[in-house]
């Protein structure tokens, strides 16, 4: 929806939660604003200072409800437009009078999902990777998640894209002049060298970022962590454990688990997927093969897999998995002269056999040291929470297409000038998607049919 198709409707959602509460907000955007509020409340309050006043039904002159009115003049409001909230009694039926109010206006209709987001967008009050960080704060569950949200929503990745572009578009006027002048003997050559200067620190710095691997897009999604094991090693067991709910069924019969389950947690600030697969064997039932097939599958895909054997009768890992794997030994606490060390001297003793971990999921034995293990690994992986500015997929793949036109353009001195104009072009072009600045409509739906109405 460009600014054009957004029309002049004045929009207007519910921004809090739905149902009984004590405490509603409805919000407004868009050019009839200013008369809907003086039609409900019977004057404009002071900008961005919060105002006590009666709300009326406009025909009938209906007191509707006692609510806390803030106006928002444009340009300096969240969608550039002028806009207002409504803090009401949170009843559904004071909720629905006062849409009802409000629809009574010409030119109004319930906002669409991501509308005024949208519309901030559009006004230039954010930009394409601001927005995304709104996004991504609104879903984040874990502190890491959190804190990366709000650096990108503050303008973190949209900030050093401009500052790139900036040393770019420099090399880019220098390039242009270089074929202007072509035919001066001395120009080419120190042109070239201050191109150089201006490139050399931008490509370096994405790579670093494209380096640092996929740690803020783990952060944003999450870490996978599957328990994988031969049947009847204790994985849904481990499972409820760790969830402290049951997830899982949990029999003595093999085979018992026959798909996949998965539950998200907060281990240390990271959010993990923890994922309970099939028991792995040779199975012959055609159900309990389907599940075996997915479980190798989610295995071989996982940043980490825990390699369950039951401590009386160990197992080796299957040769098909590969990655990170740590093996550890269940039900230790049945196994009381495991020959690595004697289970039963505490739930806090750490017993080690080469890599391997003795717990027991029964009684609690050594989960807390499994637990600080698995949020070790989501830190070393994620540089302690504090990811880099690649958090999506998009924005690898717009570094990726910079850091080659930027190669290319570094070595390839002895091609026509015009070849080395057009990479530092297509550098430019890959920058300027970052803050959506250029193709952006291809990706806007996606994004905002994610958010809530009201946002």
């Amino acid at each position: 929806m460009s600014k054009q198709e957004m029309g002049n409707d004045t929009i207007f959602a519910l921004a809090s939660g739905s149902g009984r509460a004590a405490i509603a907000v409805l919000r407004l955007s868009g050019k009839a604003t200013a008369s809907i509020v003086k039609g409900l409340a019977g004057k404009l309050s002071e900008p961005r200072v919060a105002t006590l006043a009666t709300l009326r039904d406009p025909r009938s002159g209906e007191a509707l409800d006692r609510a806390l009115l803030i106006w928002f003049p444009a340009p300096r409001s969240f969608t550039g437009e002028d806009c207002a909230e409504f803090h009401l009694h949170g009843g559904q039926a004071v909720v629905a009078a006062v849409i009802k109010a409000i629809g009574m206006f010409t030119g109004t209709r319930p906002a669409e999902p991501g509308e005024f987001t949208r519309r901030a967008l559009l006004n230039g009050k954010m930009d394409l990777a601001e927005v995304e960080g709104l996004a991504d704060l609104i879903d984040s569950e874990t502190e890491w998640q959190r804190r990366q949200a709000l650096r990108q929503m503050e303008g973190t990745l949209s900030r050093q894209a401009v500052a790139w572009r900036k040393a770019l578009l420099e090399a880019s006027a220098l390039i242009e002049a270089e074929i202007d002048f072509s035919d001066e003997p001395d120009v080419p050559d120190l042109i070239l060298s201050k191109i150089e200067d201006l490139i050399t620190p931008v490509l370096t710095a994405l790579e670093t970022e494209l380096a640092a691997g996929q740690a803020g897009e783990r952060i944003r999604e999450g870490l996978t962590v599957v328990i994988s094991g031969p049947p009847n090693a204790g994985k849904s067991t481990l499972m409820n454990a760790l969830a402290r709910r049951d997830v899982a069924i949990v029999s003595p019969h093999a085979g018992t688990t026959r798909d996949m389950l998965e539950v998200h947690l907060d281990i240390g600030g990271c959010p993990i997927t923890l994922i309970d697969t099939a028991g792995l064997r040779e199975a012959h039932d055609s159900v309990e093969q389907i599940g075996v097939a997915r479980a190798l599958k989610k295995a071989e895909s996982a940043d980490l897999v825990l390699w369950l054997n039951e401590a009386g009768a160990p197992m080796a890992p299957l040769p098909d998995l590969s990655g990170t794997l740590w093996p550890v030994f269940t039900k230790a606490d049945l196994h009381v002269n495991a020959e690595k060390g004697d289970p039963s001297e505490g739930p806090n003793q750490e017993i080690n056999a080469k890599d391997a971990l003795y717990i027991s999921a029964e009684t609690g034995q050594n989960l807390d040291v499994l637990t600080k293990r698995i949020s070790g690994f989501a830190r070393s992986l994620t540089h302690e929470g504090h990811a880099g500015l690649i958090t999506r997929e998009r924005h690898r793949r717009a570094f990726t297409s910079a850091g080659e036109a930027l190669q290319r353009v570094l070595s390839g001195h002895e091609d026509p000038i015009e070849f080395l104009a057009e990479d530092l072009r297509a550098a430019i072009h890959a920058m300027e998607k970052i803050s959506g600045s250029i193709d952006v409509e291809d990706i806007l739906s996606e994004i905002f049919s994610r958010f809530c109405i009201g946002k």
